[in-house]
């Protein structure tokens, strides 16, 4: 028989948002996956409390980890040493998968060998568990190499479809580097690394509830902050364009 093929969906997780684990973890239950693929998840603490375990369920298919604390692109970086998945799939503790997004994002890359990531379709979710939408998508379909780079250098630093969304083919999200070692905007500078160097795919279906509430890192003041943000936007800058100048562009291996 042949082994089932892999999406590896990666959590990393601070003490204060743990409590939301078992709310993705029932979103994950509700995925339906194309004929031989399973799905692990891959559940990576960012400091070593004895707050996060408590909320990892008691499933084969989870790893937890722990490690030192220094934020989420760490923590997924180490997570990801354990992800074992073709495809990874990025899923803030906070959030949630609607019925369906694992086997689209699936389905987008096995079908098409020059598309190395997607994106999906987001709806914000909000505290009285009612749900909002953006305006402004791009159209389903291809996103050409540079296409989603290029319109953040336009747009005041603002991307063309959201990062937390991301799947990833595995070869594709090491050759890049990974998530870049920032205090935020860490998914932002791996999602025009990706843009740089390949192109990838948007499915208009929603891929992914948002969470909004108080505890999240994006709510604190500190990430508005002017002067760390103009940092943060020139190095995701520099590097994509680093990137995008040596001419690469990515050509998935066979198996997916």
């Amino acid at each position: 028989m042949t082994p089932p093929k892999t999406i590896s969906v990666l959590t990393a997780v601070h003490a204060p948002a743990a409590h939301h684990l078992p709310e993705a973890y029932k979103s994950l239950l509700a995925q339906e996956l194309p004929a031989g693929w399973d799905w692990q998840w891959v559940v990576q603490e960012d400091g070593q409390t004895e707050d996060v375990r408590p909320h990892v369920p008691d499933d084969a298919r989870v790893s937890f980890g722990q490690g030192r604390a220094g934020r989420a692109a760490m923590a997924r970086m180490l997570g990801l040493a354990r992800a074992r998945g073709e495809i990874v799939k990025v899923l803030d503790a906070d959030d949630q998968l609607p019925p369906g997004a694992l086997a689209r994002d699936i389905e987008a890359l096995e079908g098409r060998a020059d598309v190395g990531w997607v994106t999906s379709r987001v709806l914000d979710l909000l505290p009285d568990g009612s749900t909002a939408g953006f305006e402004g998508d791009p159209p389903a379909g291809e996103l050409a190499r540079g296409s989603v780079l290029d319109y953040w250098r336009t747009h005041d630093f603002r991307a063309s479809v959201h990062p937390a969304t991301l799947a990833v083919r595995r070869e594709l999200l090491l050759a890049v580097g990974g998530w870049m070692a920032l205090p935020a905007s860490e998914d932002t500078g791996l999602l025009l690394a990706l843009s740089a160097v390949s192109a990838g795919w948007f499915n208009a279906e929603t891929g992914l509830l948002y969470r909004k509430w108080l505890g999240q890192v994006t709510s604190d003041a500190t990430h508005t902050d002017p002067t760390e943000r103009e940092a943060r936007m020139a190095v995701i800058a520099e590097r994509a364009a680093a990137l995008a100048a040596t001419g690469w562009t990515y050509s998935p291996a066979a198996g997916v």
